[in-house]
């Protein structure tokens, strides 16, 4: 699968079936997400996978209402960065999030790619999540990825708008909302 085909294949599914979770798919992800560029080659990004049953119990517990279609995933993956671990420039702009964000945007379309879903999401509590998996207090926890095999089956957790956001793309903003060419807000 080339990069166009797995950026257009990518789709936040909710209908879940287990796929396996081995040492040699986290490495894949992680080598996927290492690859991202970063500002200085700082990478500032740590990822933990919770792929162990009991602990991917303990994490329904920091997810908010309506993300009980995560329940199904089979591994959770909490990606976690520090503002202080990345460049922080003299006019104010912190890069750590955006370099983050390349290097979970590598682990979902390589996730992708070996045929799985890696639903990223913001519905969580953060201050649970680094509780449970003792992420340091100084770590920022951005956002949780659940990881499965998308199910042809729509799954029973899902809301009715959820579920019908499993059969069509929901739909996208045309280029000409937000590509704009020389100066912001001129299109072609």
């Amino acid at each position: 699968m080339d990069v166009l085909t797995a950026i257009q294949t990518r789709r936040a599914y909710r209908s879940f079936d287990p796929v396996t979770i081995t040492a040699e798919l986290i490495n894949e992800l992680s080598n996927a997400a290492g690859l991202a560029a970063s500002c200085f080659n700082k990478q500032p990004w740590r990822f933990v996978f919770v792929y162990d049953p009991d602990r991917l119990i303990k994490m329904r517990e920091a997810l908010s209402k309506g993300n009980e279609w995560a329940y199904d995933a089979s591994m959770i993956v909490a990606v976690a960065a520090k503002k202080e671990d990345d460049c922080v420039l003299k006019d104010g702009r912190e890069y750590f999030l955006f370099d983050t964000g390349l290097a979970a945007a590598h682990l979902i379309l390589r996730a992708t790619e070996l045929g799985m879903v890696a639903h990223p999401i913001a519905g969580f509590d953060p201050e649970k999540v680094r509780e449970l998996l003792e992420i340091p207090a100084e770590m920022t926890v951005i956002t949780l990825i659940n990881v499965g095999k998308h199910s042809e089956e729509i799954g029973p957790r899902l809301t009715p708008d959820q579920a019908k956001g499993e059969k069509e793309r929901p739909p996208r903003k045309p280029p000409e909302e937000f590509a704009f060419h020389n100066k912001y807000g001129q299109s072609s």
